[in-house]
Parts: C-alpha cells; sequence; structure tokens
C-alpha cells in the first residue's frame, strides 16, 4: 500500500509514499503491517501528498527513522473488491504472462511504478519489464492466473 519515505517532526510522526491513486486509502486502515509486525495507527493526514501517520509506540523522531524505506501493508481482506477493470497489483503478483501467441514470457515478481505508467517486472527465462498499458496489457483473468499481453517473445 506504501513505503514510509522519511520521520516527519519530533513527535513520532511517519511520511508513507501511498502506492495507491488515492494518498489517504491508506489512512482509512486502522492496523498497518510494517517490518512483518503490526502497527496501531493513531492518526493521519495529508501534507503535500504523502500521507502523514503517528502510529502507537512510535514516540520519537528516532524511533519513527527506524521504520524509514520499510514497507507498510494492509491485510488483503480488508480492503473492498477492486472495481469492475482493476486490480490490485498485489493480486497480480505471481500471475503467469502470455503473449498473443500464446509464448509463456514469465510471471508476475513485482509491480511499480515508473512515473510516466506502471511495469510489470517479470522473471522467468529471462527477467522483462513491461509498461502496464492498455496498448500491452490485454486481458487480466485471476482466476485462470494469467495476464494476456501484446509483447513479443524476442523483446
Amino acid at each position: 500500500m506504501g513505503r514510509i519515505a522519511d520521520a516527519y517532526g519530533v513527535l513520532g510522526w511517519i511520511k508513507v509514499l501511498p502506492w495507491s491513486a488515492q494518498a489517504d486509502a491508506l489512512g482509512a486502515h486502522r492496523s498497518w503491517r510494517i517490518g512483518g509486525c503490526e502497527h496501531k495507527v493513531e492518526e493521519t493526514r495529508l501534507h503535500s501528498g504523502k500521507l502523514l501517520a503517528k502510529l502507537v509506540g512510535v514516540d520519537s523522531r528516532e524511533a519513527a527513522l527506524k521504520l524509514k524505506g520499510a514497507t507498510v501493508a494492509v491485510p488483503r481482506e480488508s480492503l473492498p473488491d477492486a472495481p469492475p477493470g482493476e486490480v490490485y497489483w498485489a493480486d497480480l503478483v505471481g500471475l503467469e504472462v502470455v503473449n498473443s501467441q500464446g509464448v509463456v514470457l514469465g510471471v508476475v515478481r513485482e509491480m511499480f511504478s515508473h512515473g510516466a505508467h506502471d511495469v510489470m517486472e517479470l522473471s522467468g527465462e529471462r527477467p522483462r519489464l513491461l509498461p502496464w498499458v492498455p496498448a500491452v496489457v490485454k486481458r487480466v483473468d485471476l482466476q485462470a492466473g494469467r495476464v494476456e499481453v501484446d509483447w513479443g517473445a524476442d523483446w
């Protein structure tokens, strides 16, 4: 759902870079998983496109800095169903990616944003990076565990 970018202030607040289209979506969850541990969220607020958060037990800048760089996650079951035509990145990890000729290009290892567009990182015979854009991604079938793409096997 996001990554802790830095400490904010001296009272233990953290600055979170959210990975969702709505920066405050993470703030709706009162419990986060950070570094394999559960943290209760006292308060959140938006500031310059980032989410600021105060976690229970993180009461100093030094404690907040120890969390810098950590991934923030929430239990998958706590998220609402994705709107029609959309998927959560976490649901894509592990899916097989097949091109229009039926060639398996690999398995989704990770999703990330490149700034201009999102990118699918594949593991397989060789690592690949595919842009997550409509011209490339033709169909996502979560039940079949497959992403169909318009991408050459030798690209």
